[in-house]
């Protein structure tokens, strides 16, 4: 059994791993997320567009359709954008990882990979595989309006990420030889939509025994770092943090303290886990005014799994939504109060983890 008593053992590979990015001169060449993709089961497509557009500020960007998907993208300022798809094709790499008693029945459905941008990505590419990285192709890709490559799906997380240098300052992600995907969408006037903003962060739940390979991994393919973890012990949890300086995007690795053959009395986490498998749990929104866009989002059909947790001179209040059934994501949304340094208390992550019980 796998039992994670702290943090020092983690660390001492943090501090290698960031000794070698700096030998090899990959520190700094990798920035921040430009792009999260979600893949969803072809007659949900548009449902899980429409749902983003109804309950984020996120907009309508773009829609095109290739040989392999059919896909659409939302924008929000300042944010990495959403990139919600659906393959037209067999060609499934994510399918081994959603075969779970909760989850085999939408085999393609799940947040797959993080897009993270470069400046340089052939000396990343020759690096990364110089170091032992896998990719899913051999060579650049060249998608029009950028450069790309892209890590094979993690054992780990069930994800894989992908790294993209932009060719011009017109950024979009349409590769040649798409066409335009019309389709039925439309982003509600509501005004309270105006204070949800970016992306925050997004949460990966992972196995006890895969803690520290999972953030390591995550390190090693970018320049992100492990910056903080906070244990409930009565429920079996460590939620893991990993920042960039400078990037408003951070990582979240959610595991057991111990891993449990007993998945009954196992915790939320791990509980998790055997129902759906390893894989992004939810995707945080930073929010202004919450009290009034959480009674606001109620009001327009969004049911949560908690009610609002934590106060203002603790720092922050966040909430859960119920899990979508065209994504299988949580929304979060948080709102962090004045001058709060920190990124989570360990009050409210008790009480969100406690919420997941049931799910």
């Amino acid at each position: 059994m796998t039992v994670i008593k702290n943090d020092t053992a983690l660390l001492e590979r943090v501090d290698r791993e960031k000794r070698e990015q700096k030998v090899v001169e990959l520190e700094g060449l990798v920035g921040g997320l430009e792009c999260v993709v979600i893949n969803t089961e072809i007659n949900h497509h548009e449902e899980a567009a429409q749902e983003l557009l109804n309950y984020t500020g996120f907009k309508f960007k773009e829609a095109f359709k290739d040989t392999h998907f059919k896909t659409i993208v939302l924008a929000c300022e300042g944010s990495a954008d959403i990139m919600v798809r659906s393959r037209l094709d067999d060609l499934d790499p994510f399918t081994d990882y959603n075969r779970n008693p909760r989850s085999y029945r939408t085999p393609h459905t799940r947040m797959e990979t993080f897009i993270f941008v470069t400046t340089d990505i052939n000396k990343y590419f020759r690096i990364q595989r110089d170091r032992g990285v896998e990719f899913t192709t051999s060579k650049i890709k060249d998608y029009n309006q950028y450069y790309y490559v892209e890590t094979k799906p993690s054992k780990y997380t069930g994800i894989s990420f992908g790294i993209m240098q932009w060719k011009t300052e017109l950024k979009s992600y349409r590769r040649k030889k798409a066409s335009n995907l019309e389709v039925q969408l439309d982003k509600p006037n509501d005004v309270y939509l105006n204070d949800i903003h970016e992306l925050d962060h997004v949460a990966v739940r992972v196995r006890a025994e895969d803690r520290d390979d999972a953030i390591l991994e995550f390190m090693r393919c970018t320049n992100y770092t492990f910056d903080m973890s906070i244990y409930v012990e009565n429920l079996n949890s460590i939620t893991n943090v990993t920042r960039l300086t400078n990037a408003t995007f951070a990582l979240v690795f959610t595991s057991g303290i111990a891993s449990v053959d007993d998945v009954e009395n196992a915790g939320p986490t791990e509980q998790f886990i055997h129902n759906y498998g390893v894989r992004p749990h939810h995707m945080a929104f930073r929010t202004e005014n919450i009290e009034e866009v959480y009674e606001e989002l109620k009001r327009n059909g969004l049911s949560f799994m908690v009610e609002l947790v934590g106060k203002r001179d603790q720092g922050l209040k966040q909430t859960f939504s119920n899990m979508s059934p065209y994504t299988l994501l949580v929304n979060e949304y948080i709102h962090r109060y004045d001058d709060f340094k920190g990124f989570f208390t360990k009050n409210n992550v008790t009480l969100l983890t406690k919420a997941t019980e049931n799910q």
